[in-house]
């Protein structure tokens, strides 16, 4: 064979391989992360002082408290439920005591229809033989007739319980879980007041705006001035430590962690982790990326440009995309979905950790040199073996 026919067919083999190559390349499905390489150096804190001190006035007033209202965030049913709250405030609610519970889920319009149907069916069924529990859902288009739901299970404690002073409630939960507004909510229907102001707490998107125990506001009034239901507003009250790093992410992702604490570029690359596995066709960012991905900076700088999120004239600015992105799916404009995964299972997981003693920072970090040195011990005897 001649050398000119042994080359022009070994270029032709070599054109189909590359076109074959880039063909299998394109046609390739998309495979989004079955997993999220969570760094184990970020923040598990955000226990600050008025946490623990609101706590310690709380366990104060509670023998004056008929009712505690729990709010957690359905986004995240389990990782906002507080072990803190469980094990110094709720435990002491049912058995002898006799308090009753109304644990309240939030946020249910950011859950998608069929999803949210599930996750409220399995968090039913889990909570159905709890003593002197009852559950309810709430949520932003619904407030009306989810707010009249609970002042009707209000009304149904407070009628059960004989005093001369009312009932007086507490309101708990995780920073900014929803607890104010709910309060608001509770005022402005069950005690309309025409010539005055029913916002009687201060709301906010960031968590802390309520720092102190308020005074008790009537959301239902009784026979006299004397009586009705009384509630008090509280701050949100997060745990010393969160042993799950990725448990920490949910939290800031949903805003129970104040704003920056953690890295704006790593929350959104656990938002976009969630969205592909929601849909991994990458539909709900079609408008920043031509095709699903899962690079957080390929992610990040078609946000910039798109939104005009931009510095030093053309280059992008992924902190301010990070933020601006983060917020859209915090207000159900990026896909409607719960971060934990809900199931018998897990909840009754979920309920084994809440009876374990709350961690300390100073006893993770006791913990953590613990098993490092046990680690370089176990290193240390398999080298000498």
């Amino acid at each position: 064979m001649a050398a000119s026919t042994i080359e022009a067919a070994a270029n032709a083999a070599k054109t189909a391989f590359t076109s074959a190559t880039i063909t299998s390349a394109a046609s390739s499905p998309f495979l989004p992360r079955q997993t999220f390489d969570v760094s184990q150096s970020i923040v598990r804190s955000y226990f600050l002082g008025h946490h623990n001190a609101a706590l310690s006035r709380m366990r104060r007033v509670l023998s004056n408290v008929g009712l505690v209202i729990e709010c957690r965030d359905m986004r995240v049913p389990l990782t906002s439920w507080n072990p803190m709250l469980e094990s110094s405030l709720i435990s002491m609610m049912g058995g002898a005591g006799g308090r009753a519970r109304i644990i309240v889920y939030t946020h249910r319009d950011l859950i998608a229809e069929k999803e949210g149907k599930r996750i409220i069916q399995a968090l039913e069924k889990f909570h159905k033989n709890e003593l002197n529990t009852v559950v309810l859902f709430h949520g932003t288009g619904t407030e009306t007739k989810d707010t009249r739901t609970l002042l009707k299970e209000v009304r149904n404690i407070s009628n059960d319980h004989h005093s001369l002073t009312g009932l007086r409630a507490l309101v708990v939960g995780m920073p900014n879980a929803g607890k104010s507004t709910l309060l608001n909510r509770l005022r402005s229907q069950g005690r309309p007041n025409p010539g005055g102001a029913s916002r009687v707490a201060r709301t906010g998107a960031e968590p802390g705006v309520t720092r102190k125990l308020g005074t008790p506001v009537r959301i239902l009034a009784g026979d006299d001035d004397s009586e009705g239901v009384f509630l008090l507003d509280t701050p949100g009250v997060f745990v010393p430590f969160v042993s799950d790093a990725e448990a920490m992410l949910k939290l800031a992702l949903v805003g129970c962690v104040k704003d920056g604490l953690i890295s704006w570029v790593t929350v959104a690359d656990y938002l976009l982790y969630h969205l592909n596995r929601y849909d991994p066709t990458g539909q709900a960012y079609r408008l920043y990326c031509d095709e699903p991905t899962n690079d957080v900076h390929e992610f990040l700088r078609g946000v910039a440009r798109r939104t005009g999120k931009l510095v030093k004239g053309s280059e992008e600015f992924l902190e301010g995309a990070a933020d601006w992105v983060v917020r859209r799916w915090r207000n159900g404009l990026l896909g409607k979905f719960a971060l934990d995964q809900v199931s018998e299972t897990s909840l009754e997981q979920a309920k084994r950790r809440s009876l374990e003693p709350p961690l300390s920072m100073n006893q993770a970090r006791k913990r953590d040199k613990e098993q490092r040195r046990e680690r370089n011990a176990a290193k240390q005897t398999q080298s000498r073996l």
